[in-house]
């Protein structure tokens, strides 16, 4: 069973900074997809940003430039740093992993941003 823990969220003004966390069970090369999705009232969950096993990254068009995906592999976690944030970023955000044997997938919890304008 994969266990996701994931840390950063809070309220922050427009324009400030948030870094979340995300801390994985197992190793990280058990994964080949890590990332990040969100999801605001009355809205579909989105992808924001992906990170795959080889590095390669991904990311929703309106956070280009603004947020940046990153991971740690001694530690299996995969981190969104996020600068610049709107009261559109307002959402609560979900740690998403897949696993490479089988290709299942997992949720964190969800962290809640606020951004105030």
């Amino acid at each position: 069973q994969v266990r996701l823990v994931e840390s950063g969220g809070g309220l922050v003004q427009a324009g400030g900074s948030l870094r979340l966390s995300c801390a994985a069970s197992g190793s990280i090369f058990s994964y080949n997809r890590m990332g990040w999705y969100r999801q605001a009232p009355g809205k579909q969950r989105e992808l924001v940003a992906i990170i795959t096993r080889g590095g390669s990254t991904n990311y929703e068009d309106s956070v280009k430039g603004r947020f940046i995906i990153s991971r740690d592999n001694a530690k299996t976690t995969v981190y969104l740093q996020m600068n610049s944030l709107k009261p559109e970023d307002a959402a609560v955000y979900y740690c998403y992993v897949r696993k490479e044997l089988g290709l299942m997938e997992y949720w964190g919890q969800g962290t809640q941003v606020t951004v105030s304008s």
